[in-house]
Parts: C-alpha cells; sequence; structure tokens
C-alpha cells in the first residue's frame, strides 16, 4: 500500500484535515469542508487568474479571507435552467442562492466526519454514483475522518459508510454506503462540453445548517489552477484543470454537484473565493465531473500508487512529540483511548524504539514502519519507559483517520 501524505500516526498538538483556506490580498480561495466546530489548522490559496497558471498562497484564516480587503470580480446572472424554482433566495455575487429543489438533491447526499476519533466534526456533500451507495466527493472532506454518516437527501435515510479511497491531489475521494441499495443515482453530464457563460447551480450542504442550498451562476473560466498548502507552508497540493463560475458556493457544498443547465452534474464543488469585506462568494471551482469520474474509476479497480490511495491506513494510535530532538527513537507525547498502543501500556514519555524487530530511530522512522502495513495486522513493539525499563507486547493496528 502506498501511503504518501497519510495521517499513520497523531502528532501531538496536530488536528485533523486541513479544513479551511485563506488567501492574500486578491481574496481567500476556501476549501469547502468546514463546519465550526472542526479543529483543524488552516491552509491559503489564491485564486489563478489565467489558465494554467499557479499562484503563490499566504496564509490568514477563517471564511472570509484571513481578514483581507477582497475586491469584488466582475458577476454574472445566472438562472437555474431548468434545475427548480428555489425557495427563499438571497442574492451573491452570482445570481441567487436559496433551498434546492427535489430534483436537484435527487441523487445527493450530506456527509458528516467524526475527525480523530471524535475530536472534531465537519460536514461536505456527495454525489451517488450507484444504487448501491458508491459516492463521489471531495478527498477534504473525508480527510481525517475516522467515521462518517451520510443521510441520502432524497429519502432522509442516514447511513455509515467507510473510504473505498483517496487521491489527495485531485481533491477527490470514493466512499461506500454500508448496506444501501435501490439509492436515486445523480444525472451525469460531460464537462468537456462546458463553455464559459454557462449557466450553472451549485448544490450542497451549505455551512452544515437546514435545509440543502442551491446556488446560481454562470461559467467564468476554465481550466483554472490553485495551490493549496497548511498553514505552515507545507503538503502544498496543486489542483488544476478547475471550472470557475461566479455561483455562490460556500463552506460544506464541498463534494456537491455543479449542475448545468439541463440538470446534469459537470463539476464537484471544491473551493471558493469569498470577500473578506461581505462575506459573499466572488468565485467557486469544481472539478470537471469527467476527470474527478476517471480518479474514481481508478479507485474503484485498486490503484495504489503515489496518488491513489486505497481505504485507510494503519494506525497504532500514539502522540508523536518533537521535544526530544536529541533522543533516539520516537518520543510518545500521548496514547489515544481505544487504540492498539493503549493496550500496551504505552504512556507519554516513554521512548518506542522497535516495531516488529525494526529499529526506530525517530518520529519519522516509526511512521514509515506503520505505514508499511495494513489496519487488523499485528507487530510487535518495544519500548523505553521513564525509568529506563525495556518493554515488548505484541499489538493489532486499527484503521486510521482517512488522508
Amino acid at each position: 500500500m502506498n501511503t504518501s501524505h497519510r495521517l499513520l500516526i497523531a502528532a501531538a498538538g496536530v488536528g485533523a484535515a486541513a479544513s479551511t483556506f485563506a488567501a492574500t490580498a486578491l481574496g481567500g480561495v476556501v476549501a469547502l469542508d468546514l463546519v465550526q466546530s472542526r479543529t483543524s489548522s488552516v491552509a491559503a490559496v489564491q485564486q489563478a487568474p489565467t489558465s494554467g497558471t499557479t499562484t503563490t498562497p499566504q496564509f490568514g484564516n477563517g471564511n472570509t479571507g484571513g481578514g483581507w480587503s477582497t475586491p469584488l470580480s466582475p458577476g454574472g446572472s445566472g438562472s437555474t435552467g431548468g434545475l427548480g424554482d428555489l425557495g427563499g433566495s438571497t442574492g451573491t455575487s452570482g445570481g441567487t442562492t436559496g433551498t434546492a429543489s427535489s430534483e436537484q438533491v435527487r441523487g445527493v447526499v450530506d456527509i458528516v466526519a467524526t475527525e480523530n476519533f471524535g475530536q472534531g466534526e465537519a460536514a461536505g456533500t456527495g454525489i451517488i454514483l450507484t444504487s448501491n451507495g458508491r459516492v463521489l466527493t471531495n478527498n477534504h472532506v473525508v480527510e481525517g475522518s475516522t467515521s462518517l454518516e451520510v443521510t441520502d437527501l432524497s429519502t432522509g435515510k442516514t447511513y455509515e459508510a467507510t473510504v473505498v479511497g483517496t487521491s489527495p491531489t485531485n481533491d477527490v475521494a470514493v466512499i461506500q454506503l454500508k448496506d444501501a441499495s435501490g439509492l436515486a443515482t445523480a444525472t451525469l453530464g460531460d464537462s468537456d462540453t462546458v463553455s464559459v457563460g454557462d449557466a450553472v447551480t451549485g448544490v450542497g450542504n451549505a455551512g452544515n445548517e437546514p435545509g440543502t442550498s442551491a446556488s446560481t451562476g454562470v461559467v467564468t473560466a476554465l481550466g483554472q489552477s490553485i495551490t493549496a498548502s497548511d498553514q505552515g507552508g507545507g503538503n502544498a497540493e496543486d489542483l488544476t484543470g478547475l471550472i470557475q463560475t461566479n455561483a455562490g458556493i460556500r463552506a460544506g457544498d464541498s463534494g456537491g454537484p455543479l449542475y448545468d443547465a439541463s440538470g446534469k452534474v459537470v463539476g464537484v464543488d471544491t473551493a471558493a473565493q469569498t470577500s473578506a469585506r461581505s462575506g459573499q462568494t466572488v468565485a467557486g471551482y469544481a472539478v470537471p465531473i469527467n476527470h474527478a469520474l476517471d480518479i474514481a474509476e481508478q479507485i474503484v479497480a485498486g490503484v495504489d500508487n503515489e496518488t491513489i490511495h486505497q481505504g485507510v491506513p494503519a494506525f497504532l494510535g500514539v502522540r508523536l512529540s518533537q521535544q526530544f530532538s536529541n533522543t533516539v527513537g520516537a518520543a510518545v507525547a500521548g496514547v489515544i483511548d481505544g487504540s492498539g498502543a493503549a493496550s500496551t501500556g504505552l504512556s507519554a514519555g516513554d521512548i518506542v524504539t522497535a516495531l516488529d524487530g525494526k529499529a526506530v530511530n525517530s518520529a519519522d522512522a516509526l511512521r514509515a514502519l506503520v505505514d508499511a502495513h495494513e489496519p487488523g495486522d499485528s507487530v510487535s513493539i518495544t519500548w523505553t519507559d521513564g525509568a529506563g525499563a525495556v518493554h515488548s507486547q505484541t499489538v493489532t493496528l486499527g484503521a486510521g483517520p482517512a488522508d
């Protein structure tokens, strides 16, 4: 299993997957998986002004672009284009935002992700691909999750779900609903036929508020590129080839459908640029559906490489400290209740020195050794406690937070 970028051992003081993006003076490009209870740190993304151009991120926080002044981009006026009437609509920079119709929520789900074993929650949206519950969404919706609760918006029925696989570099994930059958599926379109000026509607779990929102607008650009990174400037990810729209896509819409005028899905809502002054969406971004489906098909086919990961990683259940830089081994800062590590008696201050007989000389070395295993594997772990006594015990690795 390739486990590049996977969180296999929780780092002390680090929350779940990166959740908010903020930006430079041009405005904030915000990853749309947020609910207010999400506890993780933020990353910055800036709008790419032209096709094929990747911008340099700067850092801030919150859903309003980190407090920077943001000139609004030119907005067009959009319409639902036959997608159904909007109830209680409000103005946005592009068109209107209101309650989605029954036709607009057909084949759409709300996703609530519990993160890092109950340490936080995030909300997002998904697109039903098959009647037995295969769902397409953004990677950042499920990233860091340890359990998923999914509600079919057509029926109101709620399911548990598991992660089939993820592609962080493409911001695509596939999840599978448990014991699902007979579900209504989304009507998929062809993103290769999308043109600037086309009417579109973004639908999703905006703000994790009651009711599903639908925001109208037009396509304002194609082939857009953005760069996302964590707040420390690391783990930068480039998203390219995105559809840009002035529809009022908001936090929580991530993974939801971007419909064309005929009601077919042409994109997966992924990010939005908001005005620091008004809080309105300036520009939304969607992964073209053709590209998202190509990645999804590879995930389902079992592809596992540098950009596509299967399932969830193995998880030992220790938080590692960086404060013992001169220590040979991996210094334990804490142990997660219910994990394999918790059953061993490991505690804060202990030093892990070996896993399955292989020497551990740093936190990174321990991560790499766990990376090589699958959830359910039994491994031996050796550590030295604060008094200098050496211990060794066999543990079963659990299923860790998703990528």
